[in-house]
């Protein structure tokens, strides 16, 4: 195999940092206690000569204390729905989350370059990333104008009047995923306090340095205690906030015994609200009549894009008997023509794999497939290179294998030959998951019928094209073990929201009350004053 080239362009080289401030009840402290070292998976030479993971810098390695320091930050920011930030109004709010917006603008470089070191992401997947998250900022603050204008009138019932508006739900725990560390983690962050919700904020493992360049922005842009960003093991951090059942809401992208195991903390289950993008086993199914140039297109796009680290990536490919020879031959073909370098080298698809264990398990599904029947169809598959795992493509795949079941979150792809079209259905039907679907094909006799039977088992069909999350205004959701509520521009600010209105009874007495509180402008919340 080509050995990765350890030729830095001088733009891109990194000096290790310490992170040591964390932001905390609107005060960036700094942080004395124990520190975790951040590493890069890209391996280069250190200062005794000794190739190995690149030192990126450090975090603090917070305890318990911190963490119910920041809740109650956070807590008495909210006070009960009374405080400033859920009070204030929307003019003002928007206008805290516009001057952080223009603020996180001037750390794009910084950030963008910690995502090439960090979690190994190419450099026009991680300058997408960051724009893609300055986009979906805009996007929320003129998603909820147009919520307070539909919010900006009386309704009336009957004999009874009605001001229904969307209120915040209360103290909002957020914890990211490593694979999109800003945009993912922001897609749950920025609803939340923009709604008026407090927050205590603690990027993943992976992906985590990137925050620091944006600590003083969250800090000079917010009250005191809406954003607490703190640092450390879930463990010590996310666990003993939640024992103390003050949190009203936990916001997770990740995996759902992570999500099971938070809530088992909570002690009123019934009270939490949940928001959760969680694991998807997001299939492509190809009939009989698919475009292969255009399908093959899709599904290395849809298996293969950062390296296969996406819910949204397609995990397992149908294809029908007719075209499975000529699928996996071409396929395979394409998989191995791609290429594979540092995130900083010009069209470099395939990078490094942040996590360091993550070669060691795609193997071990690689064996376990191999042990059961399957084989390796692509020459270069499962080939290794320090951190660098080349995709496998394996062919067949049964139901006995690892590989079957579980997520595999990397560039491995399993390819599973159908006869009859209900094989595939019945295998999504019983699977935990049901996020996506791609779907190829052109026959309308049979896409029709189909596209009605996997509505109700995915959330988003796929026609033709790879599974995606975006753009971001569309529903991004799933079913069964895929997702708890619905996270895009719009249905997040329903998430993070309750409704909730004042009514009267239409008479004279009530009816002057009303007038008189409108034109004296006392209340935040009865108002008909809107922004364009």
């Amino acid at each position: 195999m080509t050995t990765l080239s350890l030729e830095i362009p001088r733009e891109f080289h990194v000096t290790p940092f310490d992170c040591n401030q964390y932001l905390l009840n609107g005060e960036l402290r700094t942080w004395t206690g124990g520190r975790s070292n951040v590493y890069s998976s890209i391996k280069t030479i250190n200062e005794q000569g000794e190739m190995g993971p690149t030192l990126l810098g450090s975090i603090p390695d917070m305890e318990s204390e911190t963490a119910l320091e920041a809740l109650e930050a956070a807590d008495k920011a909210y006070q009960r729905g009374q405080g400033l930030w859920p009070t204030m109004k929307v003019s003002e709010r928007l206008k805290c989350m516009h001057n952080f917006v223009e603020k996180m603008k001037l750390h794009r470089e910084e950030v963008v370059k910690l995502l090439m070191w960090e979690i190994c992401k190419n450099k026009s997947d991680a300058y997408k990333e960051f724009d893609r998250t300055v986009d979906y900022i805009y996007d929320t603050i003129e998603a909820y104008k147009t919520l307070d204008r539909k919010g900006a009138k009386f309704a009336k019932q009957g004999n009874i009047h009605a001001h229904i508006r969307r209120g915040p739900l209360g103290v909002v725990l957020c914890l990211g995923p490593y694979n999109y560390p800003l945009n993912e983690t922001f897609c749950l962050l920025i609803p939340a306090i923009i709604m008026g919700n407090t927050a205590i904020f603690k990027p993943a493992k992976h992906g985590v340095l990137l925050i620091a360049p944006l600590l003083q922005a969250f800090q000079e842009s917010f009250p005191p205690g809406v954003v607490n960003i703190l640092f450390g093991r879930g463990r010590k951090i996310a666990t003993p906030i939640m024992q103390t059942g003050k949190i009203d809401v936990l916001a997770l992208i990740g995996h759902s015994s992570s999500a099971v195991s938070l809530q088992d903390e909570h002690p009123n289950k019934n009270r939490l609200r949940l928001v959760l993008g969680l694991e998807a086993k997001n299939p492509g199914i190809i009939l009989p009549d698919a475009d292969l140039e255009l399908t093959i297109k899709e599904c290395i796009s849809g298996t293969l894009s950062y390296n296969g680290q996406r819910c949204t990536a397609l995990k397992v490919l149908y294809v029908h008997e007719s075209l499975i020879d000529e699928f996996n031959q071409r396929f395979s073909k394409a998989v191995d023509k791609l290429k594979f370098g540092l995130p900083w080298e010009e069209d470099s698809f395939l990078t490094p794999l942040p996590e360091p264990n993550k070669p060691a398990y795609i193997q071990e599904l690689i064996k376990d497939a191999v042990e059961k029947g399957g084989k390796v169809i692509n020459k270069r598959g499962g080939e290794l290179s320090d951190n660098y795992c080349f995709p496998a493509v394996i062919y067949p795949v049964n139901d006995s294998m690892k590989l079957y079941h579980e997520e595999q979150f990397g560039p491995i792809i399993p390819v599973i030959a159908y006869k009859n079209i209900e094989e595939p259905l019945s295998a999504m039907a019983a699977s935990d998951y049901g996020q996506q679907v791609s779907l190829f094909g052109r026959d309308v006799r049979k896409i029709g019928p189909l596209i009605d039977a996997l509505a109700n088992l995915v959330c988003r069909v796929n026609l033709n094209s790879a599974c995606q999350r975006g753009p971001d205004v569309y529903p991004f959701t799933g079913r069964k073990n895929s997702a708890v509520s619905t996270l895009s521009v719009y249905d997040a600010l329903r998430s993070f929201s309750i409704r909730t209105f004042v009514a009267s009874k239409d008479n004279p007495y009530n009816n002057e009350i009303l007038e008189t509180l409108l034109n004296s402008q006392e209340s935040n919340f009865v108002t008909t004053e809107y922004l364009l």
